[in-house]
């Protein structure tokens, strides 16, 4: 008995050994030959307009491709990206972390990764995986290490690879390219969100949003030829998705459901599906799970038997880690190309809450790249002229506080239930969710922009810094939230804490007395002037300027808008990009006050984003107003 025990104990020493070597040199739980090809098919700017999420767009989109894939697939319907604009989307989905969490957030900004943290496709890349890339990255995150180790095509790489494949024309540039083809062409009427104003430059904008639909299932017809025809298919998973919501307004860069919900089609082959697919997976079949961006990257390792590391915030959804459903999905709104706002948002399969940190802005700011589609002029123009009503005219209003909607029963969000008794509890649970949600990530969100670059100490990351002591996160967000609710009890605590030593809650302090109006602001005038000087930070004073330049004596109007001159340049002592695009967006607003100053602003040296508030909207408006 004891010789074969012996045996036994060497055999299984062997296969543990064997084992360990086989994870250690591919740090996969699946043996390298067994191992699965991944591909991405990804349209850029698509939202769930795909046929396997309604017959309305099965109607309006031809699309035999997709309805292929899908017919094998598991589609997911409740599938968000965390943010509705492409680069801190992508960010969530490439780093497996929330945007917000490492302090990229905001369109076009860049920060460096925490340390040891890495993006799914250099592990893949570590682990043996052949990877590709044909199309566009854009990630806040400074990238260190190799993401893609090849440039083959479906035709020619080695096994086991990772590809994602990218059709480009989706994008809004393509959708307006579209509109101007057909303009002159016989557009068919849709049937539109409740949201869209019926004016016909809206439904050719839907009418183009579908034909590139079905210009981008003609490239996946290629892509799957292509794989057949190399015999891909029985060992390659598929996943077709899109990055947020379609370039129409309150999609891309809306926090709403309609910019945030994207397809997600995942197509597993047989030989996987015992070990690899959900247990929901059927082929054919859809699935009300929810899931969103931060969870593919973990959810890629897993498929490939690797486990997500301990960085990575989002939940695996397949393969050999899944995790158990989530029941909450998050999203997040910082500054979108050049306009400040800041919304955070959270969904479960029934209701969406809303959080409006910035309700003085209205959801329409003028976004000089979305305001080149043919949409938004006669949109705008008809409202002001009283041609439409709401809900489609409430685009270009202020926002509320908090925002509650019922996706089963309202999915085009109109009826706002924030307010209402009956939803009193729902409200609650969210609201409590999405604070939870902000504490375990530590959003830096709410520290303005220019303090998430200047405050972590020199070699510290930003999400270094808000995993500090330093950042107190839940003083500032209260301070932040009593600003926003816009209730006149809060106002001493706002007065005082416009003081406070933190330069974030000082910000969100003033912030609070510029929401609440006119009376508030003549009141605390003083307050407000204190606030002006340059010993505030620099973030509360151009807050602290718009308020006494919209509600100050004359002395304090002319005060305000010479610092607001002041703030305008960043190369100032005072100043910085950010600062010099918050001041040039309060300009922007003041409108007709800055015509005084039309020459000197003529002389600001601006870049980036600051030039074009400056070039394409806050001079071309000075000087119309010159004109008159």
């Amino acid at each position: 008995m004891k010789k074969y025990y012996t045996l036994y104990l060497n055999i299984a020493t062997t296969f543990l050994s064997l084992g360990i070597l086989i994870i250690s040199n591919s740090h996969s739980a699946i043996a390298e030959s067994k191992r699965p090809n991944i591909v991405w098919m990804c349209g850029e700017d698509l939202g769930a307009q795909l046929s396997p999420y309604g017959e309305k767009h099965a109607r309006y989109a031809k699309t035999p491709n997709i309805d292929h894939i899908a017919n094998l697939s598991l589609t997911y319907n409740l599938a968000w990206s965390n943010s509705p604009v492409c680069r801190p989307a992508r960010t969530a989905l490439a780093m497996g972390m929330y945007a917000e969490s490492l302090g990229g957030q905001h369109m076009r900004s860049t920060v460096s990764p925490p340390p040891g943290s890495k993006m799914y496709s250099q592990i893949l890349s570590e682990a043996g995986y052949k990877t590709a890339n044909h199309g566009k990255e854009d990630y806040a995150v400074r990238k260190t290490g190799t993401l893609w180790n090849s440039n083959a095509s479906l035709a020619d790489i080695e096994q086991p690879f990772f590809m994602k494949l990218q059709y480009g024309k989706l994008h809004e540039g393509g959708i307006r390219a579209k509109m101007k083809e057909l303009k002159k062409s016989k557009i068919p009427r849709y049937d539109l969100p409740a949201f869209h104003p019926d004016i016909p430059e809206m439904h050719l904008a839907w009418h183009a949003l579908y034909k590139r639909i079905e210009e981008f299932d003609g490239v996946i017809g290629k892509w799957l030829e292509t794989m057949k025809e190399h015999s891909l298919m029985e060992n390659t998973i598929i996943m077709i998705w899109g990055d947020h919501g379609p370039a129409i307004a309150r999609g891309k860069r809306y926090v709403r459901d309609f910019g945030l919900r994207v397809p997600l089609i995942i197509y597993i082959p047989e030989k996987y599906r015992s070990t690899l697919a959900p247990k929901e997976y059927n082929p054919g079949t859809k699935t009300n799970r929810p899931v969103s961006f931060v969870d593919i990257g973990p959810t890629m390792l897993s498929l490939a038997g690797i486990e997500p590391p301990p960085t990575m915030q989002g939940l695996p959804f397949m393969g050999v880690y899944s995790k158990e459903p989530r029941q909450y999905i998050f999203g997040a709104r910082g500054r979108m190309d050049e306009r400040i706002d800041m919304i955070r948002t959270v969904r479960n399969e029934r209701y969406q809450l809303m959080r409006n940190y910035m309700p003085h802005l209205p959801y329409g700011q003028h976004i000089q790249t979305l305001h080149e589609n043919l949409v938004m002029n006669p949109w705008k123009a008809k409202t002001e002229a009283g041609e439409l009503g709401l809900p489609s005219s409430s685009y270009w209003n202020p926002k509320p506080p908090v925002e509650l909607y019922d996706m089963q029963n309202d999915p085009d969000q109109v009826k706002n239930l924030a307010d209402d008794p009956n939803y009193s509890d729902t409200r609650k649970e969210l609201m409590a969710v999405l604070h939870k949600q902000q504490e375990e990530i530590r959003d830096i969100g709410f520290v303005p922009e220019s303090q998430i670059h200047s405050r972590p100490a020199k070699g510290q990351t930003p999400y270094e810094w808000a995993h500090s002591d330093v950042y107190d996160l839940k003083r500032i967000r209260t301070i932040a939230e009593l600003a926003a609710d816009g209730e006149l009890e809060a106002v001493p605590t706002l007065v005082e804490s416009m003081n406070d030593a933190d330069p974030a809650v000082q910000y969100w302090a003033t912030l609070g007395l510029l929401i609440r109006g006119e009376a508030t602001i003549k009141t605390h005038r003083k307050a407000l002037l204190t606030v002006l000087d340059i010993k505030s930070a620099p973030s509360a004073r151009v807050v602290a300027a718009e308020a006494l330049a919209r509600y100050g004596d004359i002395s304090d109007r002319e005060a305000a808008l010479a610092t607001l001159l002041k703030l305008a340049k960043a190369k100032n002592s005072e100043s910085d990009q950010h600062i010099e695009l918050a001041a040039l967006n309060v300009m922007d607003r003041l409108d007709a006050m800055m015509l005084p100053y039309y020459d000197q602003i003529k002389k600001l040296e601006t870049k980036g984003y600051s030039k074009r508030v400056l070039e394409s909207k806050l001079l071309p408006d000075l000087k119309k107003l010159k004109e008159k």
